[in-house]
Parts: structure tokens; C-alpha cells; sequence
């Protein structure tokens, strides 16, 4: 992954922010669109691509466009940052690999002390009730 080339793949879109604000919210567009496809990107690999689509699956379009927000401050230029911050993040953290669990067998030992340890309990209990007089 290269992230200069991810970078100059991202396509910016900056819109009027919603919520209050007064006058200023009216008249600025400083929340950003961030958008980014997937499909025609030559900075990922395909290998890299196709874990991406199953990860990412429902934050992708139908066309495998991957969309983010950010309206956090009143600066469109800050809220640009945040949100490439953000992507390359989200993008990273998507691309680790989950390690491969392999089945392992308790050992003799290990077997032995739980069974112990149950029968201890069990015992302990047994003498918690009052003793039946026959």
C-alpha cells in the first residue's frame, strides 16, 4: 500500500454542515465528503483489494466506493485532514491480516489439576449440607 498514491486517489467534495450554528453554517461549506474507489485504485494490490471489499464490506457502495464525513470543525481545511487521518487509519487497520488459530490440546497436567480442583469444590460443598441422620 502507498499511501502518497492512496492520497492522490481520494476525491474531495466540501458541503454546507448540518445542525445550528447561525449565520456562519448558512453561508460556508466546511464539512468534507471523502470518497474513494476501490475498484480502480492502482495504490492497492488486488490481493489487498479483495480483503478490503470483505472488511469494508457495509461501509462500500455498490460500485465499491468507500464514503466518509467529517464536519468536526469549522475549518473545511482541518476537517480535510481529519478525515484523511481517518481513512488512512481505517484503511490500515483493515488490511492486518487475522492470525491463523491453530487447535491445541490441554495438556496431561493441566487435565489433572481441573479435575482435581473440581473435586475439592465438590467436596467442599458436600460438607456445607447438614448430615442426614438415618
Amino acid at each position: 500500500m502507498h499511501t502518497e498514491i492512496l492520497i492522490r486517489e481520494l476525491n474531495f467534495k466540501a458541503t454546507r454542515s448540518s445542525g445550528a450554528g447561525g449565520q456562519h453554517v448558512n453561508k460556508t461549506s466546511s464539512k468534507i465528503e471523502l470518497s474513494f474507489d476501490l475498484e480502480n485504485s492502482l495504490a492497492v494490490s488486488e490481493n489487498e483489494k479483495e480483503l478490503l471489499k470483505t472488511k469494508l464490506l457495509s461501509k462500500l457502495t455498490k460500485e465499491n466506493v468507500l464514503i466518509l464525513f467529517c464536519e468536526e470543525t469549522r475549518s473545511q481545511h482541518r476537517n480535510k485532514e481529519l478525515a484523511i487521518k481517518r481513512f488512512l487509519a481505517l484503511i490500515k487497520t483493515n488490511l492486518i491480516r487475522p492470525k491463523i488459530r491453530r487447535k491445541t490440546k490441554p495438556s496431561k497436567g493441566a487435565i489433572k489439576r481441573r479435575v482435581e480442583t473440581k473435586k475439592r469444590t465438590s467436596v467442599k460443598k458436600a460438607l456445607r449440607k447438614k448430615p442426614k441422620l438415618d
